[in-house]
């Protein structure tokens, strides 16, 4: 009997926002597994007692980066980790966006403005400032061009901080056909969905936001299948991607670009795509079936 652990985040006294969670315990169980939920941060964990650890909900590792980068490398050393530590750590930089580029990935133009660089902002569109390191919109904002004293004040925060900020501009194209969240598993397109634009006009960079509005089934476009499957197959150690989550919005020529790639800790949307659940069992326990002796 294979023994799996999920990694998650520790609610606290809430609730966990992963609803996803106890369903693919329990059909892992129902599948022959000994699988279980446990805190990334939890001292009293023996992650190499493990066959395989999957990081599924750690979402607040943003806020904790060494401590949780940290973690990534020792769990790697003691058991299989997916997705492996070095594409983790890789994708915790939302630099990795740059390399993405220059390997001829359609993306969102980024610019990055690390502590002590000089905050030049656009002049004659509307743009979007956040960290490179970050989740779930943390420190987002979208600002006019006559709003840079504003923009500046986030920028000299998030310095401050220790943080690089990202400056991109702001596609029209999501406030019409909003963002398409494409999900692969098992090296397959599991399914896709599209969401809402998260970035109002107005809302406080540090004003805590919807992750995910309006969140729908999408059928994928081939155009947006082409840029997904390109951009994981740049991905350095892309053959152990266990899941990855590809988001893409219109260019301004209404083509797909990619805006983020998220390979740590994407929500599955389960909930969304019930019938997704057996495939994700089943690609787990490839993975764990394919490392044991």
């Amino acid at each position: 009997m294979p023994r799996i652990a999920l990694a998650t985040y520790d609610p606290g006294s809430g609730p966990s926002k992963d609803t996803d969670l106890p369903l693919l315990v329990r059909a892992l169980g129902e599948a022959g597994a000994e699988a279980e939920a446990r805190y990334w941060d939890d001292p009293a964990a023996d992650w190499g007692g493990y066959d395989l650890v999957v990081i599924r909900s750690t979402w607040d590792y943003s806020w904790r980066a060494a401590e949780f980068t940290a973690w990534v490398e020792r769990t790697g050393t003691l058991t299989r980790l997916a997705n492996p530590a070095s594409v983790v750590r890789w994708n915790a930089d939302k630099r990795y966006l740059g390399e993405l580029a220059a390997a001829g990935v359609p993306t969102v133009p980024t610019r990055y403005i690390a502590p002590g660089e000089a905050a030049v902002l656009p002049a004659g569109h509307e743009f979007v400032v956040k960290p490179a390191s970050g989740a779930g919109a943390r420190f987002a904002a979208r600002y006019t061009p006559a709003e840079h004293a504003t923009a500046l004040r986030q920028l000299a925060r998030m310095h401050a901080e220790g943080l690089t900020a990202m400056v991109q501009p702001y596609l029209p194209g999501v406030d019409v056909r909003g963002e398409r969240a494409l999900q692969f598993f098992g090296g397959r397109l599991l399914h896709a969905s599209r969401k809402g634009a998260v970035l109002t006009p107005g809302t406080p960079y540090d004003a805590p936001k919807v992750a995910h509005p309006a969140l729908a089934p999408w059928q994928p476009t081939e155009d947006e299948l082409a840029v997904a499957e390109k951009a994981l197959a740049a991905v350095p150690g892309s053959s152990g991607l266990l899941y990855a989550r590809v988001d893409l919005v219109d260019g301004g020529d209404g083509a797909p670009r990619l805006m983020e790639l998220e390979l740590v800790e994407p929500n599955l949307f389960l909930w969304l795509h019930p019938d997704s659940l057996p495939r994700v069992v089943e690609a787990i326990l490839t993975a764990v079936r394919t490392t044991r002796p």
